[in-house]
């Protein structure tokens, strides 16, 4: 049946006083109801801090290497840390170190007496690499949790390219190292011949699992905890704009926050140490094998 369009009324009807009263009231109702439901729409989302943002847009054809809101954290990042070391190590450092000095050596000390551990004395050479990967992530973590920053290990295609490259240069040390041998990684030492093809493909697939899950971990703990927070900050701040009773509820979450930020800061140089040292593991198994 046609409707008109300004009374939401049936077209040829001669309505009563609160018949019209009652369409116009459904027809404000409804109005009002799209209105709250395109808010909820626009209202802030806890994972709108993972999205990338386009700083500079740089673009040839169908390849897009715009500059974003993770590079210029990356930048920053690695800035920081080489203007840091620079600082404490100009001219060899003191003799007697200040505690800026000496927070660069205890995080070398640390490294070192990592690698001795897990790998031993033939991992001495990788400690460039390793002192590098868990400078890197630990410093990215750190900036993710200052306020409107960007927490670059949040995002699967950055664990998952450090990951995956740290996958492919272990593998080809084991290669260096061993040549073909390296495939008896594959299959453990005294295991019965029988189960051999069975072994190897076990074997097979949780080395390749290695590239995923060494990157997956580190995402998925930094996001889960970010988002965490970022859903308890806006349910207490929401409890507060209410007031009344509600204002003083509020503390409760406003309080968890706090805790979990404390627990996240740890979070953020646990996942720091368990990368590097599940690096150290792979790089240990390539160069001694089983």
């Amino acid at each position: 049946m046609p409707v008109s369009k300004t009374s939401a009324l049936p077209l040829g009807y001669t309505p009563s006083l609160k018949k019209v009263m009652y369409y116009n009231n459904l027809k404000k109702k409804r109005q009002i109801l799209t209105q709250e439901v395109l808010k909820q729409k626009d209202m802030y989302s806890p994972l709108e801090q993972f999205s990338i943002i386009s700083l500079i847009p740089i673009h040839f054809g169908n390849f897009y290497f715009s500059f974003t809101n993770s590079s210029l954290i990356m930048l920053i990042a690695t800035g920081l840390f080489l203007s840091y070391f620079n600082f404490v190590t100009t001219n060899g450092g003191r003799l007697i170190p200040g505690y800026k000095q000496s927070l660069m050596e205890l995080l070398f000390e640390f490294i070192s007496n990592l690698i001795e551990e897990q790998i031993g004395k033939q991992g001495k050479r990788f400690f460039p690499l390793i002192f590098t990967i868990f400078s890197f992530i630990l410093i990215c973590n750190l900036i993710g949790m200052i306020p409107y920053s960007f927490t670059v290990t949040s995002h699967l295609v950055i664990t998952f390219g450090l990951s995956v490259s740290i996958f492919i240069g272990v593998t080809i040390v084991g290669f260096q190292k061993h040549g073909l041998h390296f495939f008896s990684f594959l299959l453990p030492p005294g295991a019965p011949l029988i189960l051999a093809p069975l072994l190897v493909v076990l074997e097979l697939v949780s080395y390749s699992f290695r590239a995923i899950s060494l990157g997956v971990r580190l995402f998925a703990n930094m996001m889960a905890g970010h988002t965490l927070v970022k859903i308890l900050a806006g349910f207490g701040w929401t409890m507060m704009s209410v007031g009344g009773i509600m204002y003083a509820v509020s503390l409760i979450p406003m309080g968890i926050v706090f805790a979990l930020t404390g627990l996240e800061l740890g979070v953020a140089c646990l996942q720091a140490y368990v990368f590097t040292i599940l690096t150290c593991i792979y790089l240990n198994d390539a160069i001694h094998l089983h």
